[in-house]
This record gives structure tokens, C-alpha cells and sequence, in this order.
């Protein structure tokens, strides 16, 4: 189902629009537009899930890792004007030492993970990740469950450049979370045989 895009009252969509969302919709303001999108399709929550699982371990609570991170799924952030829900987020605890008891985050975080989909892909590659850039955010990875491949760029200079492009089976030992490696067939729906 593609994202829904309008502006809920008049002027420009506020923090009022996004809590009035359904319960069962993802709701963003981005550049001034309230969007809304249905909650992920299996593919894309078994991929968003098998990569949090993956990186939380060794970061986020320091087993068979480094730790020193806050690792999230869908944290919604307040960035400016702009409310983003990433599917999976990151901030470097020295970054963030007190996690906030509010029901979003104002800090932008060191990494975001947006998993494609058909319906937001064209904002998660273009508006999403302008914003990302512009509030300094070092590292974003773009996962596709459909071509079953994992983008990574590093922020230099306000502009991503690439330090991985991953597809299949390869294994994955990337920035910010080189410290580990895993195989990216692991967050994939299993072939049929």
C-alpha cells in the first residue's frame, strides 16, 4: 500500500497530526508533509528484526562486542520541524549518556537503517536521507529484502559516500558495526526449496 501524503489542518501538519494517526499506521512529518504508512509486511520486519537482533547484542548490551550503543527499532525522532521514524536506530552512549524518558528523541543518532520498501522507498532514498544528513547522522544503511541487498554510506562533509554494497549471502562487517560480522542471508525469508 503506498504512503499517504497530506496535510491534516490547515498550515502545515503538527505533532497533533502524527498522535492522531491510526494505532496501526507509521506517521511522519517530512519537509512539512504529514506521511502515514501501514505497519511493515513480514519480509520487511523479519529483515529490520534479524538485523536488530544482530547488532544489539555486541552494541547495545556488550555481549560478543564492544557495547557503548543505544540500539532501537522505530524510535521517532524529533529533528527540527521534521518527526522521522527510522525502522532502526543507533546513538553512541557518549553521544547520548542519559536515554530520554520521553516518548521521542531529540539527539539525532549516529546510525539509521531504513529497510526499503516499495511504498516509502523513494522517501526513505531521497527526503529521509537529505534530513539524516543535514542533522549530521555518521553512518545510514539502506537494507532491501526484495533485491536482498544492504547499502551503507558514511557521512563526510554533509554528503553520503558509499563504504559497502552487499547483496545475497555475504557477510557483513561494516561501519559503524565492523567490530562484528554476520551473514546478510540471516535476515532474509528463506527460499522455497
Amino acid at each position: 500500500m503506498p504512503t499517504a501524503a497530506r496535510t491534516a489542518r490547515p498550515g502545515a501538519p503538527g505533532y497533533q497530526d502524527v498522535l492522531d494517526a491510526p494505532p496501526h499506521m507509521v506517521a511522519q512529518i517530512i519537509e512539512g508533509t504529514l506521511h502515514t504508512q501501514p505497519r511493515p509486511a513480514p519480509p520487511h520486519a523479519l529483515a529490520s528484526s534479524g538485523l536488530g537482533y544482530e547488532v544489539t547484542g555486541p552494541f547495545g548490551r556488550g555481549i560478543g562486542g564492544p557495547g557503548g550503543w543505544w540500539i532501537l527499532d522505530e524510535p521517532e525522532l524529533h529533528l527540527g520541524a521534521d518527526i522521522l521514524v527510522p525502522d532502526l536506530a543507533g546513538w553512541r552512549r557518549k553521544n547520548m549518556p542519559r536515554f530520554p524518558k520521553t516518548a521521542f528523541f531529540t539527539t539525532p543518532p549516529d546510525w539509521v537503517c531504513e529497510v526499503l520498501s516499495p511504498a516509502t522507498k523513494h522517501i526513505d532514498l531521497g527526503p529521509k536521507r537529505d534530513i539524516y544528513a543535514r542533522e549530521g547522522v555518521s553512518h545510514i544503511w539502506f537494507l532491501d529484502p526484495d533485491a536482498r541487498t544492504l547499502d551503507a554510506f558514511r557521512l563526510h562533509t554533509r554528503q553520503w559516500h558509499p563504504i559497502a554494497a552487499l547483496a545475497g549471502e555475504a557477510d557483513v562487517s561494516v561501519p559503524p558495526f565492523q567490530a562484528i560480522s554476520f551473514t546478510l542471508a540471516d535476515l532474509w525469508i528463506p527460499e522455497p526449496d
